[in-house]
């Protein structure tokens, strides 16, 4: 481990060019921001009701210029009901939110919250109790002041390489705990930085890394974990702040790591333009793979993404095995999540089947089940059953010989998907083939979902 100021003498002139050039905050920026926590936290005092306190990046100066995101918490007595700390708690926020703007709205995660614009920066006012210590938390955001305290006391002289770290997780796509992203949280590149002593350190490390790789900065781990990638929390010993990361997320920072080790490039820390693809852009897709494509769209739930998305991809799963048991080969399969609508979207190697299927029974030893068998098919019109390799064999008439007709039928309500998709789907859905399933909403998602390649490989086929 390195200090601050050795981290900075192993940098690069291109992370310096960088870290001037696109990623320190202006002090312009950081006194307009600063402005408005210090006029909330004001706000919240004045109300006699709680203390207010700026957390995350802005609060801790590891936030990366244009991330316009202020979180302000209104910390309630500990001995507060869960109850009131809601109903009273998101009662001051409101009011909060009104002394300052007209924009805002609230929000749920474990509990509701509000969510406002002021002065074009995105603010956030999330009520929590302010316990002792992270041991006595009642909610899992009363964590979050003890994250701010423990990195602002521990960063200094690192601030410059969490900058690059979270530019070098964004660029590679990597950067973000939520469901859809399954990487990393500004406060897990935070504790990268402390442990490993920089940036440099950070990918040298992270080159190596393999699954079940534990970072425990204080060894105070009081819990075993099952994730690919574990970081004991320092504030809580029983957390893994990485427990959003996938292996994939952790395999393609390995990637990432190891490809900027060996070949330093400011394509590292772009992020990747977009190229929406067009309705005829799909059809002349399609034409050149000669596979088939199917949407599933419906209305999306009500809910937050952290709730709606984990769902999206279970009834993606549910829905792959239902077209996969019918003999319908499916390629890929992913969703997405908009405003309005969600899809599902399958691409097929097999769309079209014929009428009849071949059907396996048991071995002729097996009498009893044997004969149940060849009683059942023996006066279908079809042939069989015949005996092969010692066992019975049928055939027998597929219920669906189009993959449209098995995504539109009632079938589809009949698998695993997640609650609240499945009282989505009761009410209505549509089915989509083709050039069809492209949507002007969904055409970014739909030019990825085609053109799937790893971090590196991108940057590499940019360079």
């Amino acid at each position: 481990m390195v200090s601050g100021k050795d981290a900075k003498s192993c940098r690069l002139p291109l992370e310096e060019d960088i870290l001037a050039r696109r990623l320190r905050p202006t002090d312009e920026e950081r006194e307009f921001i600063a402005g408005i926590a210090r006029r909330l936290v004001a706000a919240i005092k004045e109300s006699g009701k709680a203390e207010g306190m700026v957390v995350g990046s802005i609060a801790r100066n590891t936030w990366v210029r244009g991330d316009r995101d202020l979180d302000v918490f209104l910390l309630f007595p500990p001995d507060m009901s869960r109850e009131a700390l809601e109903s009273e708690g998101l009662a001051l926020a409101r009011t909060i939110a009104r002394k300052f703007t007209k924009t805002f709205c609230e929000k749920y995660a474990e509990h509701p919250y509000i969510n406002a614009t002021i002065d074009s920066i995105d603010v956030d006012l999330v009520p929590c109790y302010n316990v002792e210590s992270a041991a006595c938390i009642q909610s899992a955001v009363d964590r979050t002041p003890f994250h701010t305290r423990y990195i602002t006391e521990k960063i200094n002289g690192l601030t410059d390489d969490v900058l690059l770290l979270k530019q070098f997780a964004k660029a590679g796509g990597i950067y973000g705990s939520d469901q859809m992203t399954e990487g990393f949280s500004g406060y897990l590149c935070e504790l990268f930085i402390l442990y490993y002593g920089g940036f440099d350190s950070l990918l040298d490390a992270a080159a190596e890394w393999r699954p079940s790789t534990v970072i425990d900065i204080l060894r105070h781990g009081s819990k075993e974990f099952s994730e690919p990638l574990i970081v004991i929390d320092p504030v809580d010993p029983r957390r893994n702040v990485a427990a959003a990361v996938s292996l994939d997320r952790m395999a393609e920072f390995v990637e990432l790591a190891r490809g900027y080790r060996e070949a330093p490039s400011d394509k590292f820390f772009t992020l990747p333009k977009e190229y929406p693809c067009s309705r005829d852009d799909l059809c002349a897709l399609l034409a050149s793979r000669g596979t088939s494509l199917y949407a599933v769209t419906f209305t999306t739930p009500p809910f937050i993404e952290e709730i709606v998305v984990p769902q999206l991809k279970k009834s993606t799963q549910a829905i792959s095995e239902l077209l996969s048991r019918n003999g319908f080969i499916v390629h890929h399969a992913h969703y997405r999540m908009g405003k309005e609508r969600s899809l599902l979207l399958f691409e097929l190697l097999i769309d079209d089947l014929p009428p009849i299927r071949r059907h396996e029974g048991p071995p002729l030893w097996n009498r009893a089940n044997a004969d149940k068998f060849r009683e059942k098919y023996q006066n279908l019109s079809l042939p069989g059953p015949f005996i092969e390799n010692g066992r019975y064999v049928a055939e027998v008439s597929r219920e669906f010989i189009r993959a449209a007709d098995l995504l539109s039928s009632p079938a589809l309500l009949d698998v695993g998907t997640g609650r609240h998709i499945r009282a989505e789907l009761g009410k209505d859905w549509c089915v989509l083939e083709g050039a069809d399933c492209w949507q002007e909403e969904f055409a970014s998602f739909i030019t990825g979902f085609f053109s799937r390649c790893s971090p590196l490989v991108r940057i590499e086929r940019e360079e």
